[in-house]
């Protein structure tokens, strides 16, 4: 019994090299690389789009930078990535920019995010917030310096906030849908381009309060608090249900990645994008985002093809 299980685990370990072998023989045709830059929200997304395409194609080097949706369209616009990562879409002034390079670009919706408003785990008073005490709170020129400003039964604690810089997709859509305007904040407030400090931000401080997209609220929900928001029909919570259909709102929204026609031309960067697209929605539900309907895709697919 033991020579026929000797045998058959032989016969796994040559069938697996077999396979490694051919899977390798095929990857080593791809070369080159992929540039991308932008969004510190979708960046959790392509880079771990870019970790399963290498174990595929190990010889092509996809490189994930984050600079901020802004940033990113600046660096794409001048052609110097072929690939932006985006939490909005792109604004008109930036449309010029790639213009005026001769840059053209396929836009894609990739997935769903929900702007997350957090507070410190230990806020023990804070059960939700109106839209109207959110523009209260981060408008320009705001007075709400503690959180007895918002509501008279809570404490006379210091609030300190915590947000996306400027150059932020977040920002930008946070401040247009809140304030009306975007852009439109108060700059009283600790900001940042890497989400993960932001979290460490509010994770230390009792009366801290920040936003950013709900992956990062997902990855560290043992160390924050999630805060309900009332739109004018009751507290509603970020997850899969409520910002696929909308009543996370107004802070549901989708996420794109923007692709340089002059690159997609190289088989690298197609390949990429057609592996993005493909595999993308499997890889994003796994680490807290929200997929797209599936003829999503599919006209993303026929759009690169």
């Amino acid at each position: 019994m033991k020579r026929i299980l000797l045998v058959l685990a032989l016969i796994v370990l040559v069938a697996v090299s077999v396979i490694g072998c051919g899977n390798s023989e095929t990857a080593s045709k791809l070369t080159g690389a992929v540039k991308i830059d932008g969004s510190s929200t979708v960046f959790p997304i392509t880079e771990a789009v870019a970790e399963e395409f290498n174990r595929e194609n190990p010889k092509v080097q996809v490189s994930v930078g984050v600079s901020g949706t802004g940033g990113g369209f600046k660096k794409f616009a001048a052609g110097e990535t072929d690939i932006s990562n985006a939490s909005r879409l792109i604004k008109d002034s930036e449309k010029d920019a790639a213009l005026k390079n001769n840059v053209e670009y396929i836009e894609l919706a990739v997935a769903y995010d929900g702007i997350s408003i957090v507070v410190n785990k230990e806020n023990t008073w804070v059960d939700s917030l109106t839209v109207d005490e959110l523009k209260k709170l981060w408008e320009p020129g705001s007075k709400v310096n503690k959180w007895s400003d918002l509501r008279s039964s809570w404490p006379d604690t210091e609030i300190k906030l915590y947000g996306p810089g400027t150059d932020s997709g977040t920002f930008d859509y946070f401040t247009e849908e809140i304030n009306g305007k975007a852009k439109a904040s108060r700059s009283d407030y600790t900001p940042s381009e890497d989400d993960n400090v932001l979290v460490k931000g509010i994770a230390a401080d009792k009366g801290a309060l920040g936003y950013f997209g709900y992956s990062y609220y997902l990855e560290n929900k043992d160390i924050l608090k999630i805060v309900p928001i009332d739109a004018g029909s009751g507290a509603v919570s970020p997850d899969a249900t409520t910002i696929n259909n909308g009543s996370y709102k107004p802070l549901s929204r989708p996420l794109y990645i923007y692709v340089s026609k002059a690159a997609i031309a190289r088989p690298e960067v197609k390949e990429f994008v057609n592996f993005y697209l493909t595999n993308g929605p499997e890889i994003l539900q796994q680490i807290g985002f929200i997929k797209l309907p599936d003829n999503l895709y599919s006209e993303g697919l026929a759009k690169i093809k």
